[in-house]
């Protein structure tokens, strides 16, 4: 799994990332100050409530403290590329949704070493060792922002090719996200099934827990019904593929990593359910 780990998978998020930016103009950014409420209760429900929930939950589940680690990583981890697609499978703001997908993956060279290595003092016990929270920000900012504005670039520049390459760069984007939970899951193997029976209900239960508070409370504080599903989807469908980087390449792996693998595997489907509720709803 050496090579995995130490070069395909930081090979596939950086791929990952920069499809991402690939995708994004400045108007995704200037966006964020014409809808300034919609985004802030987006990017407070996602930077703050969410880690608190998840904080909350594995608190008080009985899990090994490195499972219960992996739940918080993929609680800092920010929206995928995946929410802005179900977001408009479900009739919601896209374009919200990308702007919080784009600057939360931005921000998250900053918030993604703060919440892990708090996790990881307060649920495993002691210091990260040789783990600093410059060096954890450094590794985020080469495979997630480094990416992400190298695509912005191309597609300041080069605007023609980027349109060109984006839609299979999608696509690849794809494949490399399954290929990396198959990888992920077959690292922990021979006690696969155990590990993601205990990590399954708590990912969950998280999983759909933070979709209806962000749900309920954008219902409230949001500007209208297609900003409240987006920032549902949004709180609900994290990057993946980043979580489980993070928990291989700066934890080793081990039972850090199944949270995310579980996580992954059940927020589509939890998605789609939130969604074909919320249009039998708009039909009754």
């Amino acid at each position: 799994m050496g090579i995995v780990t130490d070069v395909v998978l930081p090979i596939a998020l950086a791929f990952i990332m920069l499809s991402l930016g690939l995708g994004l103009t400045a108007g995704d950014f200037v966006r964020v100050a014409k809808q300034p409420r919609d985004f802030l209760l987006g990017a407070v429900s996602q930077v703050v409530l969410l880690p608190a929930v998840a904080l909350g939950l594995v608190s008080i589940w009985p899990l090994a403290p490195e499972l219960a680690l992996g739940v918080m990583i993929i609680a800092a981890a920010p929206g995928g590329v995946t929410s802005n697609l179900l977001t408009a499978f479900g009739r919601g703001d896209v374009a919200l949704s990308i702007s919080l997908t784009a600057v939360m993956s931005l921000l998250s060279v900053v918030t993604i070493p703060f919440i892990v290595l708090f996790a990881y003092t307060h649920l495993v016990g002691g210091d990260a060792g040789d783990v600093s929270v410059v060096e954890t920000a450094l590794g985020v900012f080469l495979i997630v922002t480094l990416p992400v504005l190298i695509g912005m670039a191309v597609r300041r520049w080069a605007e023609g090719f980027a349109t060109r390459v984006h839609a299979n760069a999608h696509r690849v984007s794809a494949v490399l996200f399954v290929l990396v939970l198959a990888a992920a899951i077959y690292q922990e193997h021979e006690n696969a099934l155990e590990y993601m029976g205990q990590a399954g209900p708590v990912t969950a239960v998280l999983n759909v827990l933070m979709m209806a508070l962000a749900y309920v409370l954008a219902r409230f504080l949001a500007s209208g019904p297609r900003q409240r599903i987006a920032i549902s989807i949004e709180c609900g469908v994290q990057n993946g593929t980043l979580a489980i980087a993070v928990a291989t390449l700066v934890f080793g792996g081990g039972l850090a990593v199944v949270p995310a693998a579980t996580y992954s595997l059940i927020m589509f489907g939890s998605a789609l359910i939130f969604i074909a509720l919320l249009r039998r709803h708009a039909v009754d």
